[in-house]
């Protein structure tokens, strides 16, 4: 038999940093959490060579006296765990960032470490080195200010040069590490951040006071796009607070990684939050296009487990449902509330694509705006209606247009917010006129939300019409899918599918949504169970469901090439103003551009 025998306190610290330690961007995170915890309100980060080389971590925090840096390297010492009542450490209330005492022993064991520091109110300053895990004497250093800590990490992983062979390139952990530093810095907008890497400055972010310092933090590092097209989130249910800002729809990004979760000021990567998102933003975007959200979860330290992994990169929930049902609902909450509203973003991109033209042209440059302002037809200058056709949609009534074909008054109001209609381009696009801009309707993918919107509201009034199946459908998988499917049988059944318990690790599927047609069935079920175990949500029934809607929708909406008259075109504008989420399609597409004034006539040359 092989002898058991205890590792020696280098090797279990190597062992440690291996869990810890994962690459560059993990010894920023633990140095910055740790600076963070020591009160601190600016940080500043220098990196050579994607951080192998050298990094350096200073802040301006509490600082640390001789006594407090010698003990801060040593294996699980740490200030920062609570005592209960009992006087035990108590690992269910956890407000700091860090709370393990494993970052700075794991660090010096697989690098050079040098910790240079000066408690606040005192004159003197310490410095302690540590070489592959072998700890020096502690030194008087030159004192650099009034209080706070440098940790200057050098030649990491020299002591296990094997792991060196699983790094990336140089741009790749520099990128990882202005990641991390972008996560901490939207969770404390009350923080200074900066980031310079091989000598250039890559992020420099003031700390921020006062009312909407949040917001500005997050248009700082997402973009001023992201900060004028996202949507206040600010809801609470028994004793969980979620807070944060989601953008609009029509501002979506090709991937996830815009996606920020915040857990009592802590980020977290969370499939919590994956689902969640997408469940609340599945009927506005297609699933290969996302959203960009910053969220920040705050509950008592009781209801969430930090403890659960080594680097405190994910947490798990004591009420996980009521969570993301917090989530999903906050979010729908917000996006209700922004009714037609679409992102600036469309705008600004018309704007930016506009060119004044140039070369030839009428003779007069006032020749052709005589007709600016009501309704064009070609050749015949009049909006001519086209009677042998009718609209498809029941809410919008071609009725008896006295005079057709006459322009449109141009004494109409102009003050409702998606403005008057004054003419069609290409039977395709209805123009408005507001009080201090145009719009421009995509008829088709506007009628097709309000179709949409309407079959929704159809189907929850009614229910899902079920078709019950000549021979239930047998599944199998294995007991625990079974019973989370299972779990959710009524959740189901109210979209239509009807399942029961056949055996310990089959289910029987007796009913299918009729809208569905010819379903594969066992596809569904498994990729239900998969859902169910990864996001708590049955995200693939809704969205079949949903995109069976969407298409019928899309065949029940007016069609580009269809005239509208003065009056189709207005009930058109009419209605998307009264319904939520007109201003993006189905797919998260706009359904109208608002070009103001102000930007036309910069356009011109006339501001």
């Amino acid at each position: 038999m092989t002898t058991i025998r205890r590792l020696s306190p280098e090797t279990i610290n190597r062992i440690a940093a291996g869990e810890v330690v994962e690459r560059p961007a993990s010894v920023i995170k633990e140095l910055a959490e740790n600076a963070l915890d020591a009160g601190a309100r600016q940080i500043d980060i220098h990196v050579e060579k994607g951080g192998l080389a050298r990094l350096t971590v200073t802040d301006d925090g509490e600082g640390m006296d001789e006594a407090r840096l010698a003990l801060c390297v040593e294996r699980h010492a740490t200030s920062k765990l609570p005592v209960d009542e009992a006087g035990e450490d108590d690992l269910l209330n956890i407000g700091s960032m860090g709370f393990r005492g494993e970052a700075l022993p794991s660090i010096g064991s697989i690098a050079r470490l040098t910790i240079t520091t000066q408690a606040k109110g005192q004159a003197d300053a310490f410095s302690l080195a540590i070489e592959g895990g072998k700890k020096g004497e502690v030194k008087p250093a030159p004192a650099f200010g009034l209080g706070g800590t440098r940790v200057d990490v050098r030649d990491l992983f020299y002591a296990t040069p094997a792991r060196l062979k699983f790094m990336k390139s140089d741009r790749a952990e520099g990128n990882a590490i202005a990641d991390t530093v972008r996560r901490l810095a939207l969770s404390r907008p009350d923080v200074g951040f900066s980031l310079t890497i091989d000598g250039r400055s890559r992020i420099s972010l003031p700390a921020e006071r006062g009312d909407g310092a949040r917001r500005k933090r997050l248009s700082a590092i997402l973009g001023r796009d992201f900060g004028e097209n996202a949507l206040e989130i600010d809801q609470e249910r028994e004793g969980v607070r979620i807070t944060g800002l989601a953008s609009l729809p029509t501002f979506n990004r090709g991937s996830a990684q815009h996606q920020f979760l915040f857990v009592n000021g802590r980020p977290v990567r969370d499939k919590l939050l994956g689902g969640a998102v997408r469940g609340a933003y599945q009927d506005f975007l297609a699933r290969d296009r996302h959203p960009v959200v910053a969220l920040f979860v705050d509950l008592p330290g009781g209801q969430v487990d930090v403890n659960v992994h080594p680097a405190k990169a994910e947490v798990r929930f004591r009420d996980p449902g009521l969570v993301r049902g917090l989530i999903v609902g906050s979010l729908r909450h917000a996006l209700a509330g922004a009714g037609h509203r679409a992102s600036t973003t469309v705008s600004d991109y018309a704007l930016g694509r506009a060119r004044p033209a140039m070369g030839a042209g009428p003779a007069s440059p006032y020749a052709s705006m005589a007709a600016w302002g009501r309704p064009v037809a070609p050749e015949s200058g009049t909006l001519v209606e086209d009677r042998s056709v009718r609209m498809e949609a029941d809410f919008i009534q071609p009725g008896a247009i006295a005079g057709a074909g006459q322009p449109i008054p141009a004494d109409q109001p102009t003050d409702l917010p998606l403005g008057v209609a004054r003419a069609q381009l290409h039977e395709t696009y209805v123009v408005a006129q507001t009080q201090d801009g145009v719009v421009i309707v995509d008829q088709h993918a506007a009628h097709e939300r309000l179709v949409y919107e309407r079959m929704k509201a159809m189907l929850a009034k009614s229910g899902v019409a079920k078709q019950a199946l000549l021979v239930p459908e047998i599944v199998d998988l294995d007991q625990a899918e079974a019973e989370r499917v299972l779990s959710r049988a009524d959740e189901l059944a109210e979209l239509g599918l009807a399942i029961e318990s056949f055996g310990s690790n089959s289910i029987a599927v007796r009913e299918v949504p009729a809208l569905l047609g010819k379903l594969n069935v066992q596809g569904l079920i498994r990729d239900l169970a998969d859902e169910l175990s990864e996001y708590d949500a049955a995200l693939s029934l809704k969205e079949k469901l949903e995109e069976v809607v969407g298409t019928m929708a899309c065949h029940g909406s007016v069609r580009s090439g269809r005239r509208l008259n003065s009056d189709e075109m207005n009930a058109l504008l009419r209605e998307m103003e009264a319904t939520p989420h007109s201003g993006q399609c189905n797919h998260g597409r706009p359904t109208y551009v608002e070009l103001k004034l102000a930007d036309i006539e910069r356009l011109f040359g006339r501001r």
